[in-house]
């Protein structure tokens, strides 16, 4: 299992109380914004190391457009993926080995993310 596999069950596991039929819905967004910010953080990080090294790849404009489509691409996959049997198996595996994170770690982890993303993006600018 992977990190973000041990996330969203940790996520799933804790909304689960609340929000019955809805929590695999919003725990497939929660999971998605989690892997948005990583990517945004990267492809800032990313863009002001190649600015430095002088390096033109792609303007700003193209850059957006490929984070906003890798962002859909992200959400389609993580809703085919943890829909389903898929999900049922992982989540069995899950309960008997993989650690619990608390509610709190869970919010903050896209919370810091996106927060370094913008300081970068304020640096670049």
């Amino acid at each position: 299992m992977t990190t973000f596999d041990t996330l969203f069950f940790s996520f799933f596991n804790q909304i689960k109380k609340r929000y019955k039929q809805r929590s695999n819905t919003i725990s497939v967004a929660y999971i998605s914004l989690v892997q948005c910010s990583l990517v945004l953080l990267l492809g800032i990080f990313f863009s002001e190391f190649l600015a430095q090294m002088k390096v033109n790849t792609m303007s700003s404009s193209k850059a957006w457009t490929l984070f906003i489509l890798v962002s859909i691409a992200l959400y389609f996959r993580n809703w085919m993926y943890y829909s389903g049997k898929k999900r049922k198996i992982l989540n069995t595996k899950t309960k008997s080995n993989n650690p619990q994170y608390s509610i709190v770690s869970l919010i903050l982890l896209p919370i810091v993310t996106i927060a370094i993303a913008i300081l970068f993006l304020i640096k670049i600018s």
